[in-house]
């Protein structure tokens, strides 16, 4: 046997089968196998691992893996958030609505509240509207589910990757941001927005959500809701709109401030390309025809400026308005500060304006507050009622509420002065009072009007008032005495009637029980009582009524705003629980005594109405306001002058104002009180008034004071017509004046 090594044969040694053992390999391990791609596959066998770029693939199994586990996430995900995620309560700002004011004919007096916004059932809203809404915003609205999950998830990854935020939300999806969510674009808010949109599409009626879309979207200009939106681009209600401003405003729910042309006219070229596209998309959806939109015309929209809010004498009207359901438990400060209600007020617009050009030509005009210090004190106060109805028709609280907070007319701290006598006179014919020495008090009741004179049958602390300018006017009758409105005369009448009936009697015309400084003493006579001027009118109305007293009215009608309609408040109404104050005998003599007052007594430039009237002077101590108080018989107004520091709210006196010595209730307050009755009254018949007076009460107007004198034993008087003002020697009121916090002038 030789040792040489085998040779392989001729052709080459054959590639060995690793496969097929021969007996000598028994123990052996196994070969591995030859690479190749010629090599058979071995199924028992791991895959080798992928090498080179192949490894950054992901292989079959994986995709078809993560897609599955992705489709369980999100399914699981959705279902999570479908049962978690509920429809919410509507957001306060959503719900919040302006109480709208009313004129008493409807027309806008003003809107309060935190929200300019008057929610309104959709079938209020014409047709044309709510489809140019659908075909500027989502003209599948009636057909296509409440979610866009394409939109959605774009604007979701444009908010996520930082390209900024982006809309492309259905309607639905755009109310449920409106009234449930929030404006805040984030991921958070878009996926409660999707879940909610989905239920809501379910529980809600596509109408309901298009009533609540069209009550909530903001149109610009303050405006919230197609029904604010119509008052501030058109000064009308939104079912008053036709197809050309229903279109107009469907395009500014894009970009209210880009398409405003009131407040841009620079915007006009944006604002028409935008109307002309959604109204080409009504064609479009066959909801206008061709013919029908070539016929329209852009429409004329209203310039731009602030809203209508509390200035000139609006805020004045609301906060007295405010006050008054407030007083009567029609509605609380909260309720009324959450806003949705409609009032009806019972001011006339034509009054209002009438009291506020009275007021600028007889007292504004004659103001140099640069060169006069003391027209910068100027304040005044007014109001008008119709006696026969208690309807407060009229007031004037002041220059513009936005810059004299404060309102005149309702404010309780200026004395009344004398325009109080005439309830002093009122009070002895109703109770059939007497003199000191037993006889009847009439008209023609001699007093004596000395200076300063004591009064006599006062128990209490000795009481000597002075007249004005300290002028005596020995025997006078009570009717010349209201003419001249002399204080020692009406001030042992308060005594001859009785201080406290005095002061029942004047609750009874109208003032309130708790106006202050309305005290039973003599000098109540005199009118240290700070009563308002809005109070003063109704007890004058009273007068002028023939004693007689009813409710005394600003607000005709209250409703609650809401979708599915108005629901009206109880109210109680004007002239309701009408009662006797006075006998008519003791109104009827007491508005004969003021005609004198008014034909030759200290307020003859009343007499410039032009009709018959009645009425009374007044001057608070030391001449802090002047004031006037009259009536015909249609209407009962009451106009004061009051001083007020613009800083401090310290009550001030009016010397020098208006470049006059003194201001005094003849002169300023007469004349504005005529201007406006005038103008209110302008093109109805002149009535005289129909009196009733009791036996004896005729007044002799034959006998001057002079001839009476000598009767008298007083010295010789003169006949200067004087207003007056109360001197009382008890303690002087305290100088009442408005907190600081409250006085916001702007001069």
């Amino acid at each position: 046997m030789s040792d040489a090594p085998p040779q392989p044969p001729a052709g080459g040694w054959e590639p060995r089968d690793p496969t097929v053992q021969t007996p000598g390999d028994a123990d052996a391990p196994p070969s591995p196998r030859p690479p190749g791609p010629n090599r058979t596959p071995d199924p028992g066998r791991t895959r080798p691992r992928r090498t080179g770029w192949r490894r950054a693939l992901p292989t079959r199994r994986t995709v078809l893996g993560g897609l599955l586990l992705l489709v369980l996430v999100l399914g699981g995900g959705f279902l999570a958030g479908y049962h978690l995620i509920e429809i919410p309560p509507a957001n306060a700002a959503a719900t919040a609505q302006a109480n709208v004011y009313l004129y008493a004919d409807g027309s806008p007096l003003a809107q309060g509240g935190r929200v300019n916004r008057e929610s309104v059932p959709l079938a209020r809203i014409p047709r044309p509207l709510q489809r140019a809404v659908l075909a500027a915003e989502d003209r599948d609205f009636h057909t296509e589910p409440g979610v866009d999950p394409g939109a959605l998830l774009r604007a979701s990854w444009n908010t996520l990757t930082g390209k900024g935020t982006q809309g492309g939300s259905t309607i639905t999806q755009q109310y449920v941001k409106n009234y449930y969510l929030g404006q805040e674009r984030t991921v958070t808010r878009k996926v409660k927005e999707f879940f909610i949109a989905i239920k809501l599409d379910r529980a809600k009626s596509k109408d309901e959500i298009l009533e609540g879309y069209l009550n909530t979207s903001y149109y610009g200009r303050n405006a919230y809701g197609a029904q604010a939106a119509a008052q501030a681009y058109y000064g009308k209600d939104v079912q008053d709109l036709d197809t050309s401003e229903g279109a107009y405003l469907a395009s500014l729910l894009n970009a209210p401030s880009a398409y405003d042309v009131g407040a841009r006219p620079s915007n006009r070229p944006r604002a028409l390309a935008r109307w002309n596209y959604v109204l080409d998309a009504m064609v479009q959806e066959r909801w206008l025809t061709a013919a029908q939109r070539s016929a329209l015309r852009f429409p004329v929209v209203l310039p731009s400026h602030p809203t209508a809010g509390l200035a000139g004498q609006r805020g004045y009207a609301v906060q007295a308005v405010n006050a008054f359901l407030a007083r009567h438990g029609v509605l609380s400060q909260k309720e009324l500060a959450a806003g949705g209600y409609r009032i009806t007020t019972t001011l006339r617009k034509d009054r209002v304006d009438a009291f506020s050009e009275a007021v600028r030509e007889q007292v504004l005009d004659r103001l140099d507050p640069d060169t006069n210090p003391a027209d910068r004190y100027v304040r005044v106060g007014g109001a008008s009622i119709e006696p026969a109805t208690g309807k407060i028709i009229a007031l004037y609280g002041g220059v513009d509420y936005t810059r004299q907070y404060v309102n005149n007319a309702t404010r309780r701290d200026y004395q009344v002065g004398s325009t109080f006598k005439p309830f002093v006179l009122a009070s002895a014919v109703a109770h059939g009072a007497t003199t000191q020495h037993g006889e009847p008090i009439t008209p023609n009741t001699v007093y004596d009007g000395t200076n300063k004179r004591p009064v006599q049958g006062w128990t209490g602390k000795a009481y000597a008032p002075a007249n004005e300018d300290d002028v005596s006017y020995g025997g006078i009758p009570l009717h010349t005495a209201t003419d001249r409105s002399v204080n020692a005369v009406y001030a042992q009448l308060a005594v001859d009637v009785g201080p406290k009936k005095v002061q029942r009697t004047a609750i009874a015309l109208g003032l309130p029980a708790d106006t202050p400084d309305l005290n039973a003493s003599p000098s109540i006579a005199l009118g240290p009582a700070t009563a308002s001027v809005l109070d003063m009118a109704e007890a004058y109305a009273t007068l002028a009524n023939h004693g007689r007293r009813g409710l005394y009215t600003l607000v005709e009608k209250v409703e609650r705003i809401d979708p599915d309609g108005d629901h009206p408040l109880p109210l109680p109404a004007a002239g309701s629980g009408a009662r006797q104050a006075v006998s008519r005998e003791a109104a009827d003599t007491t508005t004969a005594v003021l005609r004198g007052v008014v034909e030759g007594g200290t307020g003859t430039a009343a007499r410039a109405v032009g009709r018959p009237a009645a009425g009374k002077t007044g001057t608070a101590e030391d001449d802090k306001a002047a004031w006037f108080a009259g009536y015909t018989p249609d209407l009962a107004t009451v106009v004061a002058l009051m001083g007020q520091d613009p800083k401090t709210g310290a009550q001030k006196p009016l010397y020098g104002a208006m470049g006059l010595a003194r201001i005094n209730g003849g002169g300023a307050p007469a004349e504005v009180w005529a201007h406006y009755t005038g103008t209110a009254l302008d093109g109805t018949p002149a009535r005289d008034f129909d009196l009733r007076l009791p036996e004896g009460s005729e007044i002799d107007r034959d006998r001057e004071p002079e001839d009476l004198t000598e009767e008298a034993g007083a010295e010789d008087t003169t006949d200067q017509a004087t207003d007056d003002r109360p001197r009382p020697q008890d303690p002087p009121p305290p100088d009442r004046t408005a907190p600081e916090d409250e006085i916001r002038i702007t001069e």
